[in-house]
């Protein structure tokens, strides 16, 4: 199967789709995409009890991040399957998060927020910016500010007092174990979230920076030569204990920053840092002989210790690679061979429960493992709704980017222009 190509705008409001059983999924029917993704949607927005007129946090043990990463994964659900039906619960529930300084700092969560949380909700707010998605509330910042925002306040702790750079997993005193720990998901974030930016609104300042955390993440050996992305190391052994353990999400989420830069610089560099990237990758595939080319998360999966977070790996590093895709088409053939034939694993691992469509988590076990939550839900569907990349529309970009007040269906909408601030 290729990517589908669209032969015709789509039609504005929300589409008809029909909600269809997972395990029926075709991969060559974009119309059978649509109805599983359409039904995996619905299992992953029933952990979450806000709704289009108020935000609510994730029932325990979830974390804040988790809501921003949920509303990620929604957006692209929007995106490729342009059902509008979730389209203002997600506004409100990302305008409801902005905090008193409109950059994700909330004092109500600042207990549990580290630099690679708010980088969480930074990727759904510029997925937003890039796509002209509602945004209703005059009173706050449109959602490329609010993206530099969240980037201004990353990037003001750069710490440069071990290592020579980089962020620390945590912010705050009252999580003193990151506070010795640079690991690559919150480097990452603020790297590709420098590369969405430079090539959103054209400020080389932003390309500085991405260039910046890219050399320091290799130079400290967090990416190595082969493009394996490791978990991180401690400040306080100036970053030479490097924590060998590799996740899939933060390859990913290189791996999608490269792919940015790839598209804004026209510098071949970032193209052979991209594919160099999803070369490691395919550790997190073909668990035995006999699941070839099926991803799994292989710190945790087979060995039973996947926690909360750790459940929800998979479905970002699908939705960077996708995402990446339209970047750098050379990595199309990989995404053919590895994520088609994950789509269909895990469209049959999505047949537990009494609804016979709950997702599972072990996608190697041809069926479903008896393992539910929301990671397991969001793995699927970004996994799946993925494989309609290639007919959506790639992110705006420049005077592209504008800001919309109404929704689909709506009235008209107002569309306004804003002033980037830059600190």
């Amino acid at each position: 199967m290729h990517f589908f190509k669209s032969v015709k705008p789509a039609a504005a409001g929300t589409a008809l789709i029909a909600a269809l059983a997972p395990k029926e999924l075709n991969i060559n029917d974009p119309s059978s995409i649509r109805g599983v993704a359409k039904t995996i949607a619905a299992g992953a927005m029933s952990y979450y009890s806000g709704t289009a007129e108020k935000f609510v946090d994730l029932p325990k043990p979830h974390y804040w991040w988790q809501a921003g990463a949920l509303m990620g994964s929604m957006l692209d659900y929007s995106h490729y399957t342009n059902d509008r039906s979730y389209d203002k619960l997600i506004s409100t529930a990302l305008l409801a998060q902005v905090g008193p300084n409109f950059d994700y700092m909330l004092p109500s969560h600042f207990g549990q927020e580290g630099n690679d949380d708010q980088a969480f909700w930074g990727f759904a707010v510029m997925s937003a910016a890039e796509r002209n998605f509602p945004h209703p509330d005059e009173n706050v910042p449109s959602w490329l500010q609010l993206g530099s925002n969240i980037w201004n306040s990353l990037s003001s702790r750069w710490n440069t007092t071990a290592c020579g750079g980089g962020l620390l997993w945590q912010i705050f005193a009252s999580n003193p174990n990151g506070l010795d720990y640079k690991n690559t998901v919150s480097n990452g974030g603020l790297f590709q979230i420098s590369a969405r930016l430079a090539r959103a609104t054209g400020n080389n300042t932003y390309l500085e920076w991405a260039e910046k955390v890219w050399d320091w993440t290799e130079a400290v050996g967090l990416i190595d030569a082969d493009g394996n992305v490791y978990d991180g190391a401690h400040a306080s052994r100036d970053c030479k204990d490097t924590n060998p353990v590799t996740f899939s999400y933060s390859a990913a989420i290189y791996l999608y920053g490269a792919a940015v830069l790839a598209d804004y610089t026209k510098d071949q560099k970032w193209v052979e840092r991209t594919e160099r990237i999803l070369g490691a990758a395919r550790s997190f595939f073909s668990p035995f002989d006999n699941a070839t080319n099926i991803m799994y998360e292989h710190a945790c999966e087979q060995v039973f210790t996947c926690n909360q977070d750790m459940r929800s790996f998979k479905g970002y590093f699908s939705r960077f690679v996708y995402a990446a895709s339209l970047f750098v088409p050379s990595i199309q053939p990989a995404i053919e061979e590895l994520w088609h034939t994950s789509a269909l694993a895990a469209a049959k691992a999505c047949s537990g429960g009494a609804s016979g469509t709950q997702c599972g988590q072990k996608w190697y076990v041809g069926g479903f493992d008896g393992m539910t939550g929301l990671g397991e839900e969001m793995c699927a569907l970004e996994t799946i709704q993925g494989l309609l990349v290639g007919q959506s529309k790639p992110p705006f970009r420049g005077d592209e980017i504008t800001t919309v007040r109404t929704f689909a269906g709506s009235s008209p909408a107002k569309r306004g222009r804003f002033d980037m601030q830059l600190v």
